[in-house]
């Protein structure tokens, strides 16, 4: 048997999909919003530790 038969007999596995989904894309989209409001100094701060 192929691989996707195994898949069709769980049920409600579309939920995975939908859910992973919309994991993946909350995750980002709170890195973008940490990344576009922590200040500039402060990241250069970060970026200047492993030097030091």
């Amino acid at each position: 048997m192929k691989f996707i038969h195994y898949i069709e007999k769980i049920s409600g596995v579309d939920r995975y999909g939908i859910t992973s989904l919309l994991v993946f894309v909350l995750f980002f989209t709170a890195m973008l919003v940490w990344v576009y409001r922590t200040k500039k100094e402060r990241l250069d701060e970060q970026a200047h530790i492993p030097l030091d």
